[in-house]
């Protein structure tokens, strides 16, 4: 038989739990579209997890299996996992065999573990993509599981990876921040002219950079700097900063419906070092002071390094970060033109725009790995189901 046609496959993507998760895979999703319009696109999530908004508003088909936690320390979820992880393989397997499954491609997290399970019993391709410095267990699996693997950073302990980055919205990667500037100021409120920061904290904001950056509010606006903070819905109703007439704005915002907009706003980003924020702030060239969290495994300052060793960037510490220390770094810093523009020349001379297309690439490269025929479930599949 010859190749299967690039426009009849089905890709199932697993990544729910975290925007971390199923932003790249809808961006993947997106991208194998533009590709193919006709390929289909299955996405796997949890009953709870945030996918649940996103896949669907994003116009994809999403499957539910059992949410899977992978303990790191022994307790109860230990002992309960063979059992929990047995349930969600099969129910990822069903996902499968429903949709005529040709390849997974998992992102981490609790879903991706019991589709590349089922996926390898099926003897489907596997792809992973693993978006932080540091992989977490999910993709640490996967990755033994197939030679097509693809990082963001310096992932050294996924051997054989290929370095692509993460797989960004149109609207990101196709921007033109100097061309769109003059209408996203607009947008936001804010003058055309005056040096602009932009303070965000991810979807449920970050109080410590809300306190420290509304503290400074006087002092930026000594300096003629104008600020687009987005706090946050969850902290909306109990911050603001009330406009004073010949002051430089401070526009708080609860959300960011438009990144596009906020990130053509903005001279300077004041954020955290989330894997998908870092990629974005490279690509479109927009320097940033990253403060990682202080949780976790680290991964949030190792995903910020690459790009301010670069030269596009600077990190301080969440037990750093302060009004003060935004008076004393982060005013200089907008005060300096040439500054601010050889660190947004560095950081998009770091950045990357085509991953979605090398991911593209590389699931079709997996696809067609496979010997034309096969078929998508092994031999005890077929003749007792699942075990």
């Amino acid at each position: 038989m010859p190749p299967k046609d690039p426009a009849e496959v089905s890709v199932v993507v697993a990544g729910g739990g975290t925007a971390g998760h199923i932003e790249p895979a809808m961006n993947l999703a997106d991208a194998l579209r533009r590709r193919h319009p006709d390929i289909t696109v299955t996405a796997l999530g949890t009953p709870t997890g945030m996918e649940n908004t996103l896949v669907p508003a994003r116009g994809y088909e999403l499957r539910h299996v059992p949410r899977v936690p992978l303990p790191r320390r022994p307790n109860l979820d230990l002992v309960r996992l063979p059992a929990t992880l047995r349930g969600a393989v099969r129910a990822a397997g069903q996902v499968l065999d429903d949709v005529g499954a040709d390849v997974v491609v998992g992102f981490g997290g609790y879903v991706s573990v019991p589709a590349y399970l089922a996926a390898r019993r099926r003897k489907l391709p596997i792809v992973v993509h693993e978006a932080n410095a540091r992989p977490g267990v999910a993709n640490r699996l996967g990755a033994r599981l197939t030679p097509f693997v693809a990082v963001t950073a310096r992932a050294d302990d996924l051997r054989g990876a290929r370095l692509i980055g993460i797989p960004l919205r149109r609207t990101i990667s196709t921007l033109d921040r100097g061309a769109t500037r003059a209408e996203a100021r607009r947008h936001f409120g804010l003058e055309e002219d005056r040096p602009t920061l932009l303070v965000f904290g991810g979807s449920l904001g970050a109080r410590r950079l809300n306190e420290a950056a509304t503290g400074a509010a006087a002092a930026l606006r000594a300096a003629g700097i104008q600020v687009l903070h987005s706090v946050g819905r969850e902290h909306a109703e109990s911050i603001s900063v009330p406009a004073e007439p010949g002051q430089a704005p401070y526009v708080v915002v609860p959300y960011l419906e438009r990144m596009d907009l906020a990130y053509a706003a903005a001279d300077v980003a004041l954020c955290r070092a989330g894997a998908m924020t870092c990629a974005e702030l490279a690509a479109v060239g927009l320097p940033a002071v990253y403060v990682p969290l202080p949780i976790g495994n680290g991964e949030q300052r190792l995903n910020a390094l690459p790009v301010v060793e670069a030269g596009g960037g600077i990190v301080v510490e969440d037990s750093t970060v302060s009004a003060a220390w935004i008076a004393e770094n982060v005013v200089p810093l907008l005060g300096d033109p040439a500054r601010v523009t050889a660190m947004g020349a560095a950081a998009a001379a770091h950045g990357r725009r085509d991953a979605d297309e090398a991911l593209v690439d590389l699931v079709l490269e997996a696809v067609a790995s496979r010997p034309a025929g096969a078929d998508h479930r092994s031999a005890d599949d077929r003749s007792v189901g699942e075990k």
